[in-house]
């Protein structure tokens, strides 16, 4: 059975810093792009970040320079590092891993966020709420 399971989650004031886990199992992680979804309350799905098997990385504006996305296939895990968090970031995190490679080049536009929205793995997310 495939699962996806976050952690880390919590309450911090604005500025703070936040370690979001994912633990996998069921499947062969190592082989699996993984990536970072939010979704606000009231709004939709946006996207974080991804990393790929080969270790490039991608990031919304949103949160480049602050978010840092890796993993650690020894421990089927990966991580999203949060640091300078502000009020917008508040939402709830998930993280998906598509079942079908999608090429780097597509990564973050339109297309890839509704093949991820349909075609992942998801875990059950984790509460991150930034206020002061």
């Amino acid at each position: 059975e495939v699962q996806l399971v976050e952690s880390g989650g919590g309450s911090v004031e604005p500025g703070g810093s936040l370690t979001l886990s994912c633990a996998a199992s069921g499947f062969a992680f190592a082989n699996y792009d993984m990536s970072w979804v939010r979704q606000a309350p009231g709004k939709g799905q946006e996207w974080v970040a991804s990393i790929y098997t080969g270790g490039s990385t991608y990031y919304a504006d949103s949160v480049k320079g602050r978010f840092t996305i890796s993993q650690d296939n020894a421990k089927n895990t990966v991580f999203l590092q949060m640091n300078s968090l502000k009020p917008e970031d508040t939402a709830m995190y998930y993280c998906a891993a598509p079942k079908f490679f999608v090429p780097e080049g597509l990564c973050g536009g339109g297309f890839f966020v509704k093949f991820v929205q349909d075609n992942s793995y998801w875990g059950q997310g984790t509460q991150v709420t930034v206020s002061s």
